[in-house]
């Protein structure tokens, strides 16, 4: 994660940036857990299910639409919804009588990419992008 450009002095950016740390942090779990053979890796699977989906929705919902109601990071913002869609799809569709393991671990590999975009391409810019009155609007409404 980035700390070069001050943008998670921005309370919403501060706070996505500490669940994708989490994020991360259960991602490597679930990895070591499949490369171990997969007997906790269920478990480790569900854990960072229950992190992505209400990050991604508080991603989609607050910052992402602003980003496309403003217009210059639309593009990107799409390209990120559809990494969301890919991923969300292949770690919520594991079949847990036979789990694709391989597939699951390039979707971590993916998450990972997607992150570090994030972190260091659309946070930052999106600093500049937005005005100050739309951070005051989106915070308080997905902030807690």
């Amino acid at each position: 994660m980035c700390n070069y450009c001050g943008c998670r002095e921005f309370p919403l950016v501060g706070r996505l940036t500490a669940e994708h740390e989490a994020i991360a942090n259960a991602a490597g779990r679930l990895r070591t857990a499949v490369r171990a053979g997969g007997a906790d890796a269920l478990p480790a699977l569900d854990t960072l299910v229950a992190l992505l989906i209400p990050h991604t929705t508080v991603e989609e919902q607050g910052l992402f639409a602003e980003l496309r109601a403003e217009g210059s990071l639309a593009e990107a913002v799409e390209q990120l919804c559809a990494e969301h869609d890919d991923i969300h799809g292949v770690l919520g569709g594991v079949d847990r009588a036979a789990p694709d393991w391989p597939a699951v671990l390039a979707a971590l590999d993916r998450l990972h990419r997607h992150i570090d975009n994030e972190e260091h391409g659309l946070f930052p810019a999106a600093v500049i992008a937005l005005p100050i009155p739309v951070w005051d609007r989106i915070t308080p409404t997905i902030a807690g």
